[in-house]
C-alpha cells in the first residue's frame, strides 16, 4: 500500500485554518488511491529541540558514533524514516511572523542533515532523498498585497528552497491568506482550496496559489 506523511504544525486544533484546508486535501487523496496514513502532529507531539548531543552527533561520520550518540539522533533517524517511506507528503502550517513556525522548523532541523539526507560539493548541496509530490497548504491571517497594509512571504520561498535541499522537488504549495479577516475571505480560501484540490487530482499542472 502507498503512504502518505501528514505533517502538521498549528496550535489551535479544531480552530485551525490550516489544519482543515489540509485535511481536506489528505481526504481526497486518500478517496484517489489507498493511501497509509502516517499522523505527525508536531503541535500534540512536540519534538525536541536539537541540542548539543544532537549537533555533535551530526556532524560525525556514521562509524565514529557511539551508543550514546545514536541515542541523541533517534527522534532524527525516525522522522527521516517516516519521509523516506513515503510516496506523497502533505504539510499543513500557518505562518508565524511571516516564516516557519517554530514547530515545523524543528521538524526540518531534525530531518535535514550532513550526509543523511544531503551532501555538500564543491558545486553545492546535493539531496539524498528521492523526490516525490510534497503539497503544503500555507494558512496565514493577513494578506500578501504589494500596497501598503500587505506583508512579506519569507515561508513559502524558505520551505521550497529547503526541501529542494534534501531532494524534494516537486512542490506546490497553497497560500491562502486574510484568514482573519472575515467570512467572505473564508470562503474565498475553501473555493481556492477546492479548486487546487481538483488541479491536483486531475493531475494538471501546478504553480504556487495564492
Amino acid at each position: 500500500m502507498s503512504r502518505l506523511l501528514h505533517v502538521s504544525a498549528s496550535a489551535r486544533g479544531a480552530d485551525s485554518h490550516s489544519r482543515r484546508f489540509g485535511g481536506q486535501l489528505v481526504a481526497a487523496l486518500r478517496r484517489q488511491r489507498a493511501f497509509d496514513v502516517v499522523e505527525r502532529d508536531l503541535a500534540a507531539d512536540p519534538l525536541p529541540y536539537p541540542g548539543p548531543a544532537f549537533l555533535s552527533a551530526s556532524l560525525m561520520a556514521d562509524r565514529e558514533r557511539n551508543i550514546a550518540d545514536k541515542a541523541a539522533l533517534a527522534v532524527s533517524e525516525r522522522l527521516i524514516s517516516e519521509l523516506e517511506e513515503a510516496d506523497a507528503v502533505v504539510i499543513d502550517t500557518p505562518m508565524h511572523n511571516f516564516t516557519v513556525p517554530a514547530a515545523l522548523k524543528t521538524w526540518i532541523d531534525h530531518v535535514v542533515r550532513p550526509n543523511r539526507t544531503f551532501m555538500t560539493t564543491p558545486e553545492g548541496k546535493i539531496g539524498l532523498l528521492r523526490d516525490r509530490p510534497v503539497y503544503v497548504v500555507i494558512a496565514c491571517g493577513g494578506g500578501f498585497d504589494a500596497g501598503a497594509g500587505g506583508q512579506e512571504d519569507h515561508l513559502t520561498p524558505y520551505l521550497l528552497y529547503i526541501l529542494s535541499t534534501v531532494g524534494l522537488r516537486d512542490v506546490h504549495a497553497l497560500r491562502l491568506d486574510r484568514l482573519r479577516r472575515g467570512d467572505e475571505a473564508l470562503a474565498r480560501a475553501g473555493t481556492l482550496t477546492e479548486q487546487w484540490i481538483g488541479a491536483i487530482l486531475a493531475g494538471d499542472d501546478l504553480e504556487t496559489q495564492h
